[in-house]
């Protein structure tokens, strides 16, 4: 792995971290605030999509580490990193929640798309290989999000 593509890899991962981690915040707020006639429906697959997406947090910062780089460490680094649009309020309306939701899932898969290139370029094979199921899972989540949304 050269150094510039190493460094780049690791920040795109470190990015990466950071979105995972406010999405899954993000997801939890709208799980616990969901209210409405789609209230079990939407409060089940909040809960699911936040559990898949945290499921992979651990991943990403040990596949940093493994290559030699240094992890997201604050709050602070999080916000400064991250693509996801704050979201801190407890009212919005339920389909207002699966918008957000979706609109930042499809932005995560752009990111992972870029973060792919990157992982090319790096020759770091068993990263591309993460990003692949990954992107699965964020495409799933943009889809699932997408037709609630009708």
């Amino acid at each position: 792995m050269g150094d510039n593509a190493k460094k780049a890899l690791i920040d795109g991962l470190n990015g990466l971290l950071a979105d995972h981690l406010a999405l899954y915040m993000k997801t939890k707020n709208f799980h616990w605030h969901v209210t409405g006639p789609q209230f079990r429906e939407l409060h089940l697959m909040f809960d699911d999509h936040a559990q898949e997406i945290f499921g992979n947090v651990d991943i990403i910062a040990e596949r940093v580490r493994k290559i030699d780089g240094k992890t997201l460490t604050s709050i602070g680094s999080i916000m400064e990193k991250t693509k996801v649009e704050d979201q801190s309020s407890a009212d919005l309306e339920a389909m207002d929640m699966v918008s957000q939701l979706r609109d930042d899932n499809a932005q995560m898969v752009k990111t992972l798309k870029e973060l792919k290139e990157l992982a090319e370029e790096a020759g770091d094979n068993a990263t591309d290989g993460l990003i692949d199921e990954w992107t699965d899972q964020a495409e799933e989540r943009t889809w699932f999000l997408a037709a609630t949304l009708g």
